[in-house]
């Protein structure tokens, strides 16, 4: 019975020697287990990070590298023999690979037992690896001193068949390193709140243990990178498609358990599926691959049946296709009644109606407590682990959105690590200012103020007589303003600024360019604003910031909603249906005014340069950001 170990790791960025150190020291823990682990799987690129883009040609290694640096690791662990499966970046025969080496250390016979190279590159959404690394070519089962084991590595599980594949060879351990980054809110089978990404594995996974009766290790990489978060949540599942060890969400972990293969045998018994596969599978593919493609170069195979018969029963008898002419066999039926049909006695069934036309129930909704932990996560690794700082520094506005970034901070970097900053111009509102104090009393944090009145008013007094500006020019060079404060304020206390637009402004071009949405990290900037609110009042952001109505308070008086015409309830709404690639149509259909969907619709189409960076002429095959690709954290 091996003991597995599955390591759920958050690598350094880019750093191939401390990652192989971290690696080292998970050795080194895993060598007090008594008995010893067997196998230690590590997450899919857990030599480098996951998204390197084009720094794969910085961080790939040969596998025969990767082992030998293994080798020295485990050698200085002082660990007893042990397998290992660890994705890696790998340079093999001048090409570049998403790979997972399988290696035996310290034991009678060390060496490299595996090297699967993955098949399906993802391509699409978040993913580029296309881009910069090749294709593997094959999925195969290979002998360990324990079994027999396959790899297949992230989205290579998604397709079935390579499950089927591996089964079929003879796999008892299908080994899934993963680097998959967080998406959406859902439920799982028991009811519990998880990423929407990590219910759709664990249904994934358990499938394919069911399926084929083989047990599962998926090794999930943790931390964030560019903003996009590996959840954890490693699994261990059971031939039967149990899931029977779940690692936590968002943090570094190591989980051990003693693998049963005779549960194989049981589970095989109990739903021969992978029998029965093995049985039809060569009737299955014999014409796999030979079937007309529409050109109308291949005779079509005549269609074998037997003919309908004259009676009540299907005939006994062998009716070769093609022979000779029968005559025709009449359809007995009743004919349409003339009227209405008649009723039946028994009152009619209730049918549950699923699909278009049915209430989807609110398509906003969050899990805030999931949402919570996940924002912390992000700051922690981003603040701290991927830019090196200790502080963070928020300008409150006392609206409900720099607030709750300020509660999340706290939460993620400690109040002693927080700086609020108020930085009021002379037409204010006094509400805003006692707002973002409450919010500083509250949290305890460190306050500054800088009136930035001077400033801004010194400015428009050179370039315009009096100073006599319209009023969105002022705007613009009070929210500026005020970023060079919050920078130069980063400078002086060494914090990073935290920003505080969300996805509702940010889709809508609401905001000043090069100002409100400049801070290096946002951890608001994909949740709307009906998402906010209910983020902030889960956090204890106070009642009164909640009930007002939200303002950039550049001119007295103004709202938010005003500026719009419109609630942010529907603007949320709207905005969510027409980025899922809605037409305006089809949203209208949905409640809601032409008028509303072309507003909106109109400033989504029209704010397009304020969400990238500066366009650049493009004259060299090195150009930045086309050529040269370089994640913002590597």
């Amino acid at each position: 019975m091996p003991r597995l170990a599955i390591a759920q790791l958050r690598p350094t960025k880019g750093d191939y020697g401390a990652n192989l150190q971290k690696i080292g020291g998970v050795l080194a823990q895993i060598a007090k287990l008594d008995p010893p682990a067997d196998l230690v799987v590590f997450p899919e690129t857990a030599t480098s990070g996951y998204f390197v883009e084009g720094g794969v040609r910085d961080v790939a290694v040969t596998a025969g590298t990767l082992f030998r640096d293994l080798t020295v690791e485990h050698e200085a662990a002082g660990a007893p023999p042990v397998d290992v499966a660890i994705g890696f970046y790998e340079v093999f025969q001048n090409h570049f690979y998403n790979s997972c080496l399988y290696a035996s250390l310290g034991n009678a016979a060390p060496g490299i037992r595996q090297v699967h190279r993955k098949v399906f590159l993802p391509t699409y959404g978040v993913f580029d690896e296309e881009r910069f690394v090749d294709r593997g070519r094959e999925i195969r089962a290979f002998d360990t001193r324990w079994g027999r084991a396959a790899i297949l590595i992230c989205e290579d599980a998604w397709h079935s068949l390579s499950g089927t594949i591996a089964a079929l060879q003879g796999a008892q351990l299908v080994i899934v390193p993963s680097a998959s980054p967080a998406r959406g809110t859902g439920m799982d089978e028991e009811g519990i709140r998880l990423p929407a990404s990590v219910v759709r594995w664990e249904r994934i996974l358990r499938g394919m243990a069911d399926e084929h009766g083989v047990w599962v290790a998926f090794a999930s990489l943790v931390g964030f990178e560019g903003g996009k978060g590996f959840p954890g949540g490693s699994v261990v599942v059971s031939p039967a498609g149990d899931i029977v060890l779940r690692g936590p969400l968002f943090e570094e972990a190591v989980l051990t358990y003693d693998v049963d293969f005779e549960e194989i045998t049981r589970a095989r018994a109990e739903a021969p599926l992978l029998a029965d596969l093995e049985v039809n599978l060569p009737h299955l593919i014999k014409n796999l691959g030979m079937r007309d493609a529409g050109g109308g170069k291949r005779k079509r195979a005549p269609v074998k049946f037997d003919p309908a018969t004259n009676g009540a029963t299907a005939s006994r008898i062998s009716h070769p296709a093609g022979s000779r002419k029968r005559k025709r066999s009449v359809v007995q039926f009743d004919p349409a009644t003339n009227g209405t049909a008649p009723r039946s006695p028994l009152p009619a069934p209730k049918i549950h109606v699923v699909g278009r036309g049915v209430e989807e129930g609110d398509p906003l909704a969050i899990d805030p407590d999931l949402a919570r932990r996940w924002l912390t996560s992000f700051l922690k690794d981003e603040v701290v682990r991927r830019r090196g700082f200790t502080k963070g520094i928020v300008g409150l506005s006392g609206g409900v959105d720099s607030s709750l970034t300020a509660f999340l901070a706290v939460e993620a970097l400690g109040k002693e690590n927080v700086i609020g900053v108020r930085m009021p111009y002379r037409t204010s509102s006094p509400e805003s200012l006692d707002h973002a104090l409450l919010v500083i009393q509250t949290l305890g944090i460190q306050a500054v103020t800088i009136d930035i009145t001077a400033a801004v008013n010194g400015y428009l007094a050179q370039v315009e007589q009096n100073g006599d500006v319209d009023p969105t020019r002022r705007g613009n060079v009070m929210a500026r303003e005020r970023m060079i404060v919050l920078f130069d304020l980063s400078a002086k206390y060494k914090a990073l600024p935290i920003g505080t637009s969300n996805k509702s402004e940010r889709l809508l071009g609401y905001f000043t360019w090069h100002a409100d949405d400049t801070p290096p990290v946002n951890p608001l900037g994909d949740l709307f604003k009906t998402q906010v609110r209910a983020l902030a009042r889960h956090v204890g952001v106070p009642e009164v910031i909640l009930r007002k109505p939200p303002t950039p308070d550049l001119v007295p008086g103004q709202t938010t909603e005003g500026d719009f015409g419109i609630s942010y309830d529907k603007v949320d709404r709207i905005l969510y249906y027409l980025i899922r690639g809605m037409k305006p149509a089809e949203v209208v259909a949905r409640g809601f005014t032409p008028e509303e969907v072309a507003k909106v619709a109109g400033r989504l189409e029209s704010t397009h340069w304020k969400r990238r960076l500066p366009t650049v002429a493009m004259m060299s095959q090195t150009a930045i950001g086309e050529f040269y690709l370089r994640p913002v954290d590597y």
